[in-house]
């Protein structure tokens, strides 16, 4: 897909998030997609870094750039003592910031989490952005080549729509929002490049985390009309195949090999646009029928066979 320098809008999805960062040269670390909202699920999981919430974004559910956030309370220093929070400058790069909003924060963490090997390019720019404030550190990523580059990769093709275009605002639209929450310094942060800084949800370590950051995402789908489902939950975690391997567990590296390949070949899809090729097919298919002709024919044939499913369906 052709990089015209915006950054396109990506999909919540598991898959395509792992593929991102291991783009970007992360090691050992994938996501998974939460089905259900308890502590028990997470903590399943093994190794948890955090998780990537995805919302429909209101200004009341929010609480975007108030004086105090509706949970918890801004962290001003919390930059000062190493967190890693850029604001986020731009539109669409919001499921990117969140990713790295955990993954930046996790390079050297504390015990039993394992070290995430951040790889040449993050480890680079994070070096780079070190003491920067979180308005310079998310201008410095929106100009990271390397990092919109592999962002933009994973965009779905469309021929109809330049999505980098849509404006925030855009009335009749429902626009989301990525945000992070991960445990930092003994504290669980919301990570939201929306706000002025992070938000601290109190005091939180590793082990604890599953049970705080389900509470914390609890009262915040609350804020929402009963029967809103519009939310998606991923959690960052060490990927289970190198311990797999360790202790001669085959029959979990056999499924996350199967998951793995599934992940590619949905991702190789992503990357095409088929509509050309779907109407080219369909003229040769046409022209071939009209050549014989068997246009009207073939015409009334796929009508009444579709009739035939419809009325299938409804009995």
């Amino acid at each position: 897909m052709a990089d015209t320098g915006g950054w396109s809008t990506i999909e919540s999805d598991e898959g395509l998030f792992t593929s991102l960062i291991e783009t970007l040269g992360v090691q050992n670390v994938q996501f998974e997609e939460l089905i259900s909202l308890d502590a028990d699920t997470i903590r399943s999981l093994g190794s948890v870094y955090g998780v990537i919430f995805l919302f429909k974004w209101t200004r009341e559910a929010a609480g975007a750039r108030a004086e105090a956030p509706i949970d918890g309370a801004y962290d001003e220093t919390a930059t000062e003592n190493n967190v890693f929070f850029a604001a986020q400058t731009i539109q669409n790069a919001c499921g990117t910031q969140a990713i790295l909003s955990v993954i930046l924060n996790h390079d050297n963490p504390p015990n039993p989490l394992p070290p995430i090997t951040l790889g040449n390019e993050l480890a680079s720019f994070k070096d780079f952005t070190t003491g920067f404030p979180p308005e310079l550190r998310g201008e410095a990523l929106s100009n990271s080549e390397a990092i919109r580059t592999a962002h933009n990769a994973f965009a779905r093709a469309s021929p109809f729509a330049d999505e980098t275009a849509r404006p925030q605002d855009e009335e009749g639209g429902d626009v989301y929002h990525f945000i992070a929450y991960t445990p930092v310094n003994g504290t669980l942060y919301e990570l939201d490049g929306l706000q002025p800084h992070p938000i601290s949800h109190g005091a939180c370590d590793p082990g604890s985390f599953p049970e705080k950051v389900i509470e914390v995402l609890q009262k915040r789908i609350a804020r929402y009309p009963p029967g809103e489902t519009h939310f998606n939950l991923m959690a960052v975690v060490e990927d289970p195949r190198p311990r797999a391997r360790e202790i001669g567990d085959a029959e979990t590296l056999e499924r996350e090999e199967r998951k793995r390949a599934a992940w590619q070949w949905e991702n190789t899809l992503r990357r095409w646009n088929f509509v050309g090729f779907i109407g080219e097919m369909v003229k040769g298919v046409a022209g071939a029928k009209e050549k014989e002709g068997k246009f009207d024919e073939w015409v009334q044939a796929a009508k009444a066979e579709t009739k035939k499913k419809i009325e299938s369906r409804r009995g």
